[in-house]
C-alpha cells in the first residue's frame, strides 16, 4: 500500500490538526471521533490523545489509508 505525504509548514502539529489538514477526518469533531474509538495509529501504535504532537517522518494511519508527515519548517 502506497503511504501519501502531507507537508506542513512547521516543526510540529497536534494529532486532531493533522487528521482535517490530510482530509482523514471531516472535521474536529470527526478527529475526535476516531481517536476515541482507536481508529487512528502513529507510527502502528493506537493514539489515543487527540493532541499528540506530530513530527517529520510519523506515519499517521486511519484504517487502510496511511499518510506520511513532511516538515518542511
Amino acid at each position: 500500500m502506497r503511504i501519501r505525504e502531507v507537508e506542513i509548514s512547521d516543526d510540529m502539529i497536534r494529532l486532531g490538526q493533522f487528521l482535517k489538514l490530510a482530509g482523514l477526518a471531516e472535521n474536529g469533531a470527526h478527529a475526535r471521533e476516531l481517536v476515541e474509538e482507536g481508529d487512528v495509529t502513529v507510527n502502528g501504535r493506537v493514539e489515543s490523545r487527540r493532541g499528540a504532537q506530530l513530527h517529520d517522518g510519523d506515519v499517521i494511519a486511519v484504517g487502510e489509508e496511511k499518510t506520511r508527515l513532511v516538515a518542511t519548517g
